[in-house]
């Protein structure tokens, strides 16, 4: 279920399934499914009651008439997330008291139109090396535990779970990361490897960093600012405090961190402090094919791919003098073997490092732009501000906890009838 579309009574698409909430029960009955956690398009979490889902396909769930609370998903004490929490819980298989892995459950709707979690694939892990055995599908029954105190204090595997989380994007990732109980939040983050999780952490609110970087050893969090951006681990490290700041960076490698500490001298709200020290920057000897090499590699941000910056050398930040700038729309009708030289914009205005955020916000608007060049006093470039970072400065502190207005969210009254905070 995990990513399907959800999808209202009037067929417009609300958002996407990223959990089912159940209830444990003391007994040895299944698990009540209480309902799902919808992701919308704010990247909010809401909780959809069980009763306003009137099916499950393949590739959709559909939801009947009636009110929704919109307001974020809070997990209550009582209740565990299937995906968050169940997903590689240990449990013991009966009779025969061996250990094993949950690592699905299914949802099954009994005559009373309530759904429970009847059944679940586990998997026995055994040897030093956790060596697989086949996956077994049995009734809740067969199996005992887990149970609420397992999950929310013994630890658990996150084999299962990344599996999952390795199929979205890194904002929608940080998203569950931010909905997860704390530990099994720390789990999966120890499991990430530097590159994946410096891409989480980048989506992540502030707090949440500020708790990641408290929790992990100082050595890895080196390394995962190493793997940041360097605009973004200035961000982080700029909340920390002086000794922790000094610490870290110098744990990082020199490389590393040299840019990272550029940044920290500008103000937060300035053209310097905005930008990102890593554009794409080449000599006006390079061809038009370079160019178009350089803005096609996969991991770069699409802001900054948009336009490629001319210098003379040195082509490292800060460069040296500053010529101009080539928009992709350009490059792509300009003959390969060209030189940039040739199709370089000298019209365009910069930014000066201490430009302010209304500044920044009306160059961006005045000349529709997505990235622009910051120059320093003597017409060196010393980075590029995106349009993604202005938005970030602009929009409120708790955009990314969900924290926007609900333009365009779907036609849901507001849920007053209790069965969900």
């Amino acid at each position: 279920m995990s990513g399907l579309v959800v999808f209202g009574p009037d067929g417009q698409s609300i958002g996407k399934v990223r959990d089912v909430v159940a209830g444990l029960r003391r007994d040895r009955h299944p698990p009540r499914v209480l309902g799902i956690v919808v992701e919308v398009a704010t990247h909010r979490r809401i909780f959809v009651p069980m009763l306003r889902v009137t099916g499950i396909e393949s590739n959709a769930v559909l939801l009947s008439t009636g009110s929704v609370n919109m307001r974020r998903f809070h997990q209550r004490p009582n209740e565990v997330l299937v995906l968050g929490q169940l997903l590689d819980a240990r449990v013991t298989l009966l009779p025969s008291g061996r250990s094993a892995v949950l690592v699905d459950a299914a949802l099954e709707q009994q005559r009373n139109r309530e759904w429970q979690l009847g059944k679940v694939a586990v998997q026995v892990r055994s040897g030093p090396l956790g060596r697989k055995g086949p996956i077994q599908v049995l009734a809740w029954d067969q199996v005992a535990g887990p149970a609420t105190a397992q999950l929310t204090e013994q630890p658990q595997e996150v084999n299962e779970l990344l599996s999952v989380l390795d199929e979205m994007r890194a904002v929608d990732v940080a998203s569950a990361l931010h909905d997860l109980p704390e530990k099994r939040r720390y789990e999966v983050a120890e499991a990430l490897d530097d590159e994946r999780l410096a891409d989480v952490v980048e989506e992540l609110p502030e707090e949440d960093q500020k708790d990641l970087v408290a929790h992990l050893d100082e050595d890895r969090v080196a390394d995962l600012l190493e793997a940041m951006n360097p605009d973004d681990a200035a961000d982080l490290l700029a909340e920390l405090t002086e000794p922790d700041k000094e610490r870290l960076l110098n744990l990082m490698a020199p490389e590393e961190s040299e840019p990272v500490k550029r940044l920290l001298a500008y103000s937060a709200d300035t053209a310097g402090g905005l930008m990102t020290s890593e554009p794409v920057v080449l000599a006006p000897d390079a061809t038009v094919a370079e160019a178009l090499a350089r803005v096609r590699n996969v991991e770069l941000p699409v802001a900054l791919a948009s336009m490629v910056f001319v210098c003379r050398p040195p082509s490292e930040t800060p460069t040296g003098p500053y010529l101009g700038c080539v928009h992709i729309q350009r490059l792509l009708r300009e003959p390969p073997s060209n030189l940039v030289a040739g199709a370089v914009d000298t019209d365009l205005a910069s930014l000066p490092s201490g430009a302010k955020l209304a500044e920044i916000t009306r160059y961006f608007a005045a000349y529709n732009l997505v990235c622009g060049p910051v120059l320093d006093d003597q017409e060196h470039l010393l980075g590029a501000v995106t349009v993604d970072d202005v938005l970030d400065h602009l929009l409120p502190e708790n955009w990314r906890e969900g924290g926007l207005p609900d333009a365009g969210t779907p036609d849901f009254e507001p849920d007053t009838d209790g069965e969900h905070a």
